[in-house]
This record gives C-alpha cells, sequence and structure tokens, in this order.
C-alpha cells in the first residue's frame, strides 16, 4: 500500500484513489497492479517478466515501450552504499522512469516547481512513471533495502541520470515514513 508524505506541510495520504489523484494532477502516472506472485529469492529476470507478461505487454505496447528488465537490491547487494549514493542524489532522466514493484518498497521523492517536495512509498503492486525531465531522487532504505521491481524503458540510454547538483535531497534525509 503506498504512502504519499508532504514533510513541510505535514501530511501523510494512505488512501490510493487519493494518492492516485494527487500523483495524476502532477502529470506522475500512479496506479495499483495484481502482484500476487511469490518469488523464490532464486528467481531470474526472465521468470518475473514472464509472471506479469499479460499486464506489461499491453502497457508497453501503449506507450511504446521497447524494454524491461528486473532491479532487485537486498542487504546482499554488492557496493550498496554506492548504488544508494547515486539514487539518492536529485537528478532527471530523458525519458520516463516507469518501476513497477513485484516485491519490497523504495521511496520516490519530487521536487516540482512551485510545489513543496513529497515522496511516495511504493510498495508491492505499486506501478509509478516519473515523466522525462522531472526533478527527483530513490531511496531504497539505509539498512536493510528490498526492492524488486520491474523497469519499463523505450530505450535504457533514456535512464541515464543527469544530476541537477541542487543536493536538496540532503534536507530531507532524517525523513521516516508514517506507515
Amino acid at each position: 500500500m503506498a504512502v504519499l508524505s508532504i514533510p513541510d506541510l505535514n501530511v501523510t495520504e494512505r488512501n490510493p484513489e487519493k494518492i492516485r489523484e494527487f500523483m495524476n494532477a502532477r502529470g506522475i502516472f500512479f496506479d495499483q497492479w495484481q502482484a500476487d506472485v511469490v518469488f523464490e529469492d532464486t528467481a531470474n529476470q526472465e521468470e518475473i517478466l514472464k509472471a506479469y507478461e499479460s499486464s506489461l505487454t499491453p502497457f508497453m505496447n501503449a506507450g511504446g515501450y521497447q524494454t524491461a528488465d528486473v532491479i532487485t537490491i537486498n542487504k546482499l547487494t554488492e557496493n550498496y552504499e554506492a548504488i544508494r549514493a547515486k539514487f539518492l542524489a536529485e537528478h532527471t532522466h530523458s525519458e520516463d522512469e516507469i518501476r513497477f514493484f513485484v516485491d519490497g518498497e523504495g521511496l520516490f521523492w519530487f521536487n516540482l516547481e512551485k510545489e513543496p517536495v513529497f515522496n511516495l512509498l511504493c510498495e508491492q503492486g505499486d506501478l509509478i512513471s516519473v515523466p522525462a525531465g522531472t526533478k527527483h531522487w530513490f531511496d531504497a532504505g539505509e539498512t536493510s533495502p528490498f526492492v524488486k521491481a520491474i523497469r519499463i524503458f523505450i530505450d535504457m540510454s533514456g535512464w541515464v541520470p543527469e544530476y541537477t547538483g541542487s543536493e536538496l535531497e540532503k534536507r530531507f534525509s532524517d525523513f521516516v515514513v508514517q506507515k
């Protein structure tokens, strides 16, 4: 179940319909899909993609997306601190950043013009599409990270981060989501 937070306004929202409305009004697509397939830790990318093919294929065809892969982050991920630091810096992409969480959770932060900074905790079943050019950052967690998500692309080169250098993310480094 997703959780939307606006720290500067002390706002927390857990209602999926209100979250969808809030995100979509800001051009960020949010939806929830069934994610009821349980995978062994040894499940490979092909197994995970195949399990969600019936949902992925129409979504990808409708959006012109060409490829999908699976990202898995957990406490055994090598060089996790360096990977986390890369995701934590505010950045944009030249194409949409789309994630479908098949398991685990991750926190997307957004810095939109003329809006307070807000975040969305995505969990199993949550689908998010961050539009190209949107300033954001991502946190899988400082300790015990666990993310298993399908990433969807038009062209994987569009996923290369373009860092803003704002360091705004440091202001929110101690934030804890109230589940």
